[in-house]
């Protein structure tokens, strides 16, 4: 599909086909189709991103799963995630490394009321915890703005997926 079939879809189509690009977030696409025409797709999406409210983008960001946590225990993380955090190996942690994410994801929600958020399918286990431990001592802010960043990262890797 090219980028003027895209700019070109029904509004309903775009969502259809983009909406599930953000996790638990429909509503980035469904103001982003309102932005068409775009000439560059991601940067459109993100663009919905920016122009949100600190409230909505805080709400995007607590809809990501924690690396490793509950979600996964339970088998309910959205089909993009659960593949994502295979990716890096999430999926086969040992006793000790599993103990070492739920210690740092506990102490990076207690820092900022919000998971960590990285592209995992850019790093490895080693790299993620190492940017755990390294960024709970961030400011809120700085965390924020890092973890719009990841998932701008993540909807870039997830439309490749797409095409």
């Amino acid at each position: 599909m090219t980028l003027d079939d895209i700019n070109a879809l029904p509004p309903e189509a775009f969502i259809a086909r983009y909406g599930a690009l953000f996790e638990h977030s429909p509503w980035v696409v469904e103001r982003a189709a309102a932005l068409r025409p775009f000439a560059d797709l991601h940067a459109g999406l993100m663009q919905a991103v920016d122009k949100a409210g600190a409230a909505e983008k805080l709400a995007l960001i607590r809809a990501h799963p924690e690396l490793a946590g509950k979600a996964a225990i339970d088998k309910t993380l959205t089909d993009a995630s659960t593949a994502e955090q295979a990716s890096a190996g999430l999926d086969r942690l040992t006793p000790e490394e599993f103990a070492r994410f739920h210690t740092l994801n506990a102490a990076y929600r207690a820092a900022h009321d919000m998971p960590f958020i990285i592209c995992v399918r850019l790093t490895d286990k080693a790299g993620i915890l190492s940017a755990m431990a390294a960024r709970a001592g961030n400011t809120t802010p700085v965390e924020i703005a890092k973890a719009l960043a990841e998932i701008g990262k993540i909807v870039a890797l997830r439309l490749e997926d797409l095409t």
